[in-house]
């Protein structure tokens, strides 16, 4: 079994290594818009969406490094690991290498064809685009370090980097905007802090596995295993990150690079939420892959738990920003860009309480070895979900993109649920408890999309909120949940009271 406190320990830290990025995203991005303006902040975003999506050219050997270390690591079977990592690293390096002459090659086409770039922003965009694709194999390389200390959970230090990290990709343009707005300039600042970001998580990752200082042992026949599951895995890394990001690309090409802006900015902003799944699964993922062979029993007890308390965490965040989404974004953004964003943050914040959901069941069917399934299912998404994106853009603009995105997240989510309880073929996996709980939460959000005065929304919120508070405490968290909650108020209580 793994402990309840180690995984809600590392659960926190994770949460916050990426709570600190949003936090600075949230100060930073007014200003950068404002200083860059709406077209030049749309290129920006779609700068930072390339660079994401290009580090898919790691084949899935970072992802499945992480979980066939994890299983070793789970199983006391450590002596080979140095050997896998030293015979990753360097094929990882060469594929970041062949996916940077990729990007660049693709450069000139996509700014001055594909993307509706307006054409004095062209050559700095392309020059930014070429700087990009330097920095790929640095990205690809850092992240498979950083799966390494995960596998070791090592969250501490993991989060230390990418804190940091995911803080200056925000901090850059902030820098460089009092000398320049040239695009160029801020992507050669990102590639610096990556580049430093790599050198850091290669130290630790020395630190945390001393057998790597003993020399490079580069074995062939370990390649075979790594293959085999990050060959899956690389098919989900292109398809997943193609639907997240191709909404934003069809607004440019079809409406303008002002759209993309409409649309990216709450989009980015609620997306961040993802953190809270993201912090819990994070932890999950290694414990899953350890416990699965031995012991499903303790799986479907992460696995309840995991869903369990991304439910409690992100519901009264949605439903407040559903509700009250015009005012605020006309307190953060003022009244114009309220007019045109605040339908797409509604929608957005919709489809990111769902997909946080699947965040666990996905995490289990690829701890579990079987990233087959998920690459079969986004294999069979993606032509169903770009034609409806076609078609709701072409109808409905911004709010049409978004629509089609939470159409594709619900169905994701429900079709991984049942990849879930398909893999775990030893113990039951109990859903139908959520699935009620899960059918009244989006009601009532689909509820407070309705919502029209302020004060009308502020009576929906407090009674909403309250009877979430009775549902969570009563019937949602187990007698000892709620025992063991008690007890360490009780004991802060006392720790306040002592000092």
């Amino acid at each position: 079994m793994i402990a309840e406190g180690l995984v809600g320990r590392n659960t926190v830290l994770n949460l916050l290594g990426q709570a600190l990025p949003m936090l600075v995203a949230l100060f930073a991005i007014p200003l950068i818009i404002k200083s860059l303006g709406i077209d030049r902040f749309g290129v920006l975003t779609m700068v930072w969406l390339v660079l994401g999506y290009f580090s898919l050219f790691d084949m899935g050997l970072g992802r499945a490094l992480t979980q066939i270390v994890s299983q070793k690591v789970g199983t006391n079977q450590t002596l080979e690991i140095p050997s896998l990592v030293w015979t990753s690293l360097p094929l990882l390096l060469l594929l970041g290498l062949v996916g940077a002459l990729v990007m660049a090659s693709l450069a000139p086409w996509a700014v001055r064809e594909a993307l509706k770039i307006p054409a004095a922003l062209q050559p700095e965009t392309l020059n930014a685009f070429y700087v990009l694709a330097f920095s790929l194999p640095i990205v690809i390389s850092a992240s498979s370090l950083r799966g390494l200390l995960e596998a070791y959970r090592r969250f501490d230090l993991t989060n230390l980097v990418a804190g940091t990290m995911g803080s200056f990709m925000f901090i850059a343009p902030l820098v460089v905007l009092p000398f320049s707005n040239n695009l160029a300039l801020i992507a050669a600042i990102i590639l610096l802090g990556r580049l430093i970001a790599l050198l850091a998580n290669f130290l630790l990752v020395l630190h945390v596995i001393p057998g790597l200082r003993q020399g490079i042992k580069f074995k062939a026949a370990l390649l075979r295993p790594l293959l085999q599951v990050g060959s899956w895995m690389t098919v989900s890394n292109i398809i997943a990150p193609l639907m997240v990001y191709m909404d934003r690309f069809l607004l440019g090409v079809f409406i303008s690079v002002a759209a993309v802006t409409y649309y990216a900015t709450p989009f980015e902003l609620v997306t961040k939420l993802w953190l809270l799944p993201g912090a819990l699964v994070g932890v999950l993922f290694p414990s899953l892959s350890a416990t699965f062979y031995r012991d499903q029993g303790c799986t479907v007890d992460l696995f309840c738990r995991g869903i369990k308390y991304i439910f409690l965490s992100m519901f009264p965040i949605i439903l407040v920003i559903v509700t009250m989404a015009p005012e605020g974004l006309t307190l953060w953004l003022g009244a114009d860009f309220a007019q045109h964003s605040f339908r797409v943050l509604q929608l957005i914040a919709i489809g990111v309480f769902v997909n946080s959901l699947a965040f666990v069941p996905f995490a289990l069917v690829q701890g579990a070895s079987r990233p087959d399934l998920t690459a079969k299912l986004h294999l069979g998404e993606l032509p169903v979900y770009l034609l409806v994106l076609w078609v709701l853009i072409q109808g409905f603009g911004l709010e049409g993109a978004a629509f089609a995105w939470v159409l594709r997240v619900s169905l994701d989510a429900v079709l991984m649920f049942y990849l879930a309880r398909r893999t775990l073929s030893q113990k039951p996996l109990p859903l139908s408890r959520t699935s009620a709980i899960m059918a009244i939460a989006l009601f009532t959000l689909t509820w407070a999309l309705l919502l029209v005065t302020p004060f009308i929304k502020c009576i929906f919120l407090a009674v909403t909120l309250i009877g979430f508070i009775f549902v969570a405490w009563f019937i949602i968290l187990s007698p000892q949940e709620r025992t063991q909650f008690q007890d360490r108020l009780q004991i802060r209580h006392a720790l306040r009271k002592g000092s």
